[in-house]
């Protein structure tokens, strides 16, 4: 069983995934439980995660809705 990614590990995969189209600008990203379920990591590490793509301009959320990626991202 492979060891669960730390927080940076987590947030670089997202990242990576962004950037490589998997999670295109303006689309939703997976639900929390979804993500946890993919990388074996708690729900509230989940959150941390997306927080800090949300703060970093990379994600936005819609309340009711979810969390999509933002259609330009600051630098």
């Amino acid at each position: 069983m492979p060891i669960p990614p730390t927080m940076d590990e987590l947030i670089n995969d997202l990242l990576s995934r962004i950037k490589a189209g998997e999670f295109q600008p303006g689309s939703q990203i997976p639900s929390t439980q979804e993500l946890s379920d993919h990388y074996d990591v708690s729900v509230s590490t989940i959150h941390r995660a997306v927080a800090r793509l949300r703060g970093d301009g990379v994600l936005v959320g819609r309340p009711g809705r979810g969390v999509f990626v933002a259609e330009s991202r600051r630098r």
